[in-house]
């Protein structure tokens, strides 16, 4: 939602719902939990200040915060694309996260990997 235009935001969801249900034939709602269930992070990387050096320390992700991560990759996804509708290109992200592709799933994976090479100072986690 952009300045507070709810009813867009409204139309522009259910538009690329709607597109879904008609291009997939797929039930809307299981595409869209699905991909939110695809395109969240399990681990995330906090800087932490120790010593006076500052590490990225990996953190399990809280379930509401998994649930914001996924929706706004999703969205900036959505978004960054060019020339179409934001309907269409909501329901082209959703649908690629729902199949494990996608700019979205791709934040998801380079994130993953992060912790993974930050793994040795997990013992810095609080």
């Amino acid at each position: 939602m952009h300045d507070g235009k709810k009813s867009v935001a409204e139309r522009v969801v259910y538009g690329a719902l709607e597109k879904i249900k008609k291009e997939q034939s797929l039930d809307p709602k299981d595409v869209f939990e699905k991909a939110l269930e695809n395109a969240s992070p399990l681990v995330e990387v906090r800087s932490r200040r120790v010593g006076g050096a500052n590490y990225q320390v990996p953190h399990e992700v809280r379930r509401e915060r998994r649930f914001m991560l996924a929706a706004r990759w999703i969205i900036s996804a959505a978004r960054a694309k060019k020339g179409k509708p934001m309907a269409d290109k909501l329901a082209e992200e959703l649908f690629a996260a729902y199949k494990n592709e996608g700019a979205a799933i791709k934040k998801k994976q380079d994130v993953h990997r992060m912790a993974e090479a930050n793994r040795a100072f997990a013992h810095f986690a609080r």
